[in-house]
Order: structure tokens, then sequence, then C-alpha cells
């Protein structure tokens, strides 16, 4: 079984890399749906119901899972789930990941789910490639909307579909993305330890306190129309929040009720105050890049624009250090 996987592996690098070459010289960039966009999709597409939603939803999050693991929880309930944001051509961060902080099998004892969030590519070759990869690794998850950087909210909304519905005996979640490394002793030892009761309700990140951007060039602009307000809501940075998976089910329906906004940590904000939740602030939680140093990093949760190489590197060096002292 283990040669078959790792010639599974081998030629599923060697085709990601053919894949990639091929679209960097022969295609132009992808032009992605944007938010505005998606009324226009009218596919009749099933949908996931949750009861006691009286009122009719203006957010219907009507999309199928086109890859999903419905299994991941069958077997033993998971301590904590990670969703990590991901995109297509992201294979060696995907990668980088599973074989360092997103390894499932790091702690013993201690059951952890690993899971890709993905839209679909415009591309059906990237698609394929993902089917691949899905097919060899079972830790993919991919709904039908187009898979851009306006339908992230999407992509969260979709990561907590699927805990809400596959896995919500789960006691915590991390919402994170591919470019981030995670000091998981940290996590998991220090903040959400798992000896003591799980809590509920809560949500806890690097909490900003901000408004909406009217510049049109800013990357986070955000028209008077969609977000007519001064001041966003409290919310925690995208690049990695966590929170008790008993909230994933109350903004899966909060968010049906609650009109969608592409600024996807801005969105959980949102629901987040209409369910009366508040974020707690933890400064392990970095949104920004920092130069490594081993007694830095034993110091945080997150740290931010981790390429793939740096993964393994930082990986390796904590995990064959920890003996030393700070």
């Amino acid at each position: 079984m283990a040669s078959k996987v790792s010639c599974l592996y081998v030629l599923t690098v060697v085709c990601w890399a053919s894949a990639l070459w091929y679209l960097s010289i022969t295609r132009p960039t992808s032009s992605y749906t944007g938010q505005r966009q998606l009324s226009s999709i009218s596919i009749a597409r099933k949908n996931v119901s949750f009861g006691n939603i009286r009122t009719r939803p203006i957010n219907p999050h009507s999309f199928d899972f086109l890859i999903n693991e419905p299994n991941k929880c069958e077997k033993s309930v998971p301590f904590l789930v990670i969703l990590i944001s991901t995109t297509h051509k992201e294979f060696d961060a995907r990668q980088a990941i599973r074989e360092t902080w997103g390894d499932e099998n790091n702690f013993k004892g201690i059951k952890i789910a690993t899971l890709f969030l993905l839209g679909k590519n415009m591309d059906p070759v990237l698609n394929q490639m993902v089917e691949q990869e899905s097919q060899i690794f079972h830790d993919i998850i991919v709904e039908d909307f187009i898979d851009s950087y306006h339908n992230l909210t999407l992509k969260t909304l979709m990561g907590m579909r699927w805990v809400a519905t596959f896995c919500s005996k789960a006691k915590y979640v991390m919402k994170t993305d591919s470019d981030i490394f995670v000091n998981m002793d940290n996590l998991i030892y220090k903040l959400l330890k798992p000896n003591t009761k799980p809590r509920r309700r809560y949500f806890t990140g690097y909490v900003i306190n901000g408004g909406p951007i009217r510049d049109v060039r800013s990357k986070w602009y955000m028209p008077r129309d969609l977000y007519p307000d001064s001041n966003y809501p409290p919310f925690c940075s995208g690049t990695g929040y966590i929170f008790s998976a008993d909230v994933a089910e109350l903004i899966y329906k909060t968010s049906l009720h609650t009109r969608l906004l592409h600024l996807e940590d801005v969105y959980v904000g949102l629901c987040l105050r209409k369910l009366g939740i508040h974020p707690f602030q933890n400064s392990g939680f970095n949104h920004w890049k920092m130069a490594y140093s081993l007694c830095r990093y034993r110091r945080v949760i997150t740290v931010h624009q981790i390429t793939p190489e740096e993964m393994h590197r930082i990986w390796n060096d904590m995990s064959s250090k920890k003996h030393l002292r700070c």
C-alpha cells in the first residue's frame, strides 16, 4: 500500500508540474467570476437544509459538493478540524502543510482532521488535477462556485456548512490559509487545552477594529451600496482564527439571512455580531510576515506569508530543537 501511494504521489507531482508549465506557457490568466456575477448563476442545485429557519433565505448557499469527504469524522470525533483556504495551483503549499504542521498524525491521542477548501476552477485541467490529488490524500473539499478572490466568503461558508453537516461533534475548528505557518503545540496545548472542558460560542484570533475602504484601487475596497456603515464590527483576520465547533452551524445559518460580502473575515464578523458572539483578541495570531528565529516562533500561533520551502525549514528546525531553551 505504501509503495502504491508513493507511486501515485510521484505521478501526481509530475502531472502537476507538467500541467502548470503548460498553463503558464499557453494560457492566459483566467478571469474569475466576482461576487456580483454570482446572481447570474441559475443552475439548480441541492442544499443541506437545517431546521427552524422560518424566513426565506436572502443568501441561500445552494452549491453542490463536487469533491467531498463526508466520512472524515465517522471513525472518531476530532478534537480539532483545520479548514485551509487554498487555490488549485497551490499543490506545493498543500503538500508542505501535509508534511509539517497539518499532518493529522502529529499528536498521539488527539484527533485532528485537516481539509483544504476550493471552488471550481475555470480551467478543466486544473480541476482534474485536484480530483486526482483528492483520490490520493482524501483531504479536499470543493463546491461548484467559481474559485476567485471575490468568492473567498463562499469558501469559508462551505467549510462551516461541512463542519455543521459532517463533523458537528468536533470540539474546535480552525480556519486559515495555505501560506500560514501554525505552531500546533501552542495552539493545542496552550490555547485549546484538550484536558479542559470544551468552550461553547467561542471565537478568537487577531481582532481587527476598522472600517470600509472606499478607494476603488484597494484590494479591500468596499462599495457604499454593499456596506453603507462607516465601521465594521470587530472581526478576526482571515489569516487564522479558532472557534468552537458549535459556532460553525450558527454562522452558516446566520449567513443564509445576511447579505453576502466579498471580504470573508469582515463577513464572518457581521455574522458574529448578529449572533451576539464577541471575538477574543489573542496576540499569538499574527497576520504578517515575521523573520524566523526559534524563540520568536515558539511564542506565536500563526505567521503569515510562508512559502512551502520555508514551511519545511521552519518545521524541521523547531522539531529538532524542542529540547533547547530560549
